[in-house]
């Protein structure tokens, strides 16, 4: 079977790595977005998606944007039978869905039809779900509102965070794309329509949504924590500069009169007061530091003692 994937960062080398190892496909092309600047440097680098490719001697295609008519005459003379996308960056139009006689089928970390969009492990954890999964859908024109070809359930762990629970789902889902790719080829799956009805929405984020607003609840500002875990991270600000919070717990049933933000030490517990209830804190990253345990970088402040965070 002939397949043209398209991707575009790490955890998207995991479900191309499976389909270039497995026999009974064979990867004809790569569609990912073009080489960016990244990191402080502004260094230009390729997609991971490009790099795995051309490692496998597989052909690139990086254009700007699918919508140019030469873009779509490049990826038909793939001739791909089917298209398999996982985080490409761009909604596909009805002309590109058309290339390809058995469409395109796309791997979605959640359990569709929730977390619809972009970040949809992120939503998951700030909702507080307590599972979660990867979802094998086909790709229509509306965004992620396809048939569903196959979908896996796990546990949320409370723990969880973005970047490893990403990895996982792709790892589960890659093993079962390969064997439901066959089967939706052979027309012997069954093709089940979503719900719209409980369909919710992620959307991208920027920087700013990292920024911890000390009035919220201690339970969502740890879930900020760990859903923006590695980007954009959750922050606060703090005698001018950025501090980034790594890992903490929430006491939601605390209860004191200090304003949200302020840093308070309890039975050697470094916390800080929140909206409902109190933040304890175990990691965390001042600006242009490692990260480093709460109670050394509070014995750092040598000779402070108010701080509140967020000023």
């Amino acid at each position: 079977m002939r397949v043209v994937f398209l991707g575009t960062p790490l955890f998207a080398t995991i479900p191309l790595r499976a389909l270039i190892h497995d026999s009974r496909y064979e990867v004809v092309g790569v569609v990912t977005q073009p080489d960016r600047p990244t990191g402080r440097r502004r260094t230009i680098q390729p997609p991971p998606v490009k790099e795995l490719a051309v490692e496998y001697g597989i052909p690139v295609f990086q254009p700007e944007t699918l919508r140019d008519a030469d873009a779509i005459e490049q990826l038909a003379a793939f001739r791909p039978d089917v298209g398999v996308v996982a985080a490409y960056g761009e909604i596909l139009r009805k002309q590109v869905l058309a290339i390809p006689p058995l469409g395109y089928i796309n791997l979605h970390p959640s359990l569709l039809p929730l977390h619809r969009g972009p970040t949809p492990v992120i939503g998951a954890i700030l909702s507080g779900d307590t599972e979660t999964g990867m979802t094998i859908m086909q790709l229509v024109s509306k965004m992620d509102a396809g048939p569903i070809l196959s979908q896996q359930r796990v546990p949320l762990a409370p723990d969880a965070r973005t970047e490893q629970l990403t990895n996982e789902l792709f790892h589960s889902g890659s093993e079962r794309l390969v064997e439901v790719l066959a089967s939706y080829a052979a027309g012997t799956i069954e093709l089940i329509p979503q719900d719209d009805s409980q369909a919710s929405y992620t959307r991208m984020l920027n920087r700013t949504d990292g920024l911890i607003d000390w009035h919220s609840s201690a339970i969502q500002i740890e879930r900020m924590i760990r859903a923006y875990d590695p980007w954009p991270s959750a922050y606060t600000n703090w005698n001018g500069q950025t501090l980034k919070i790594i890992q903490a717990q929430p006491i939601p049933d605390w209860v004191g009169n200090e304003t949200p933000g302020t840093l308070f030490v309890d039975q050697k517990m470094i916390c800080v007061a929140t909206g409902r209830g109190a933040l304890q804190l175990f990691s965390v990253q001042p600006s242009g530091k490692q990260n480093m345990l709460a109670d050394s970088w509070y014995r750092g402040l040598r000779g402070v003692t108010e701080i509140c965070l967020g000023t």
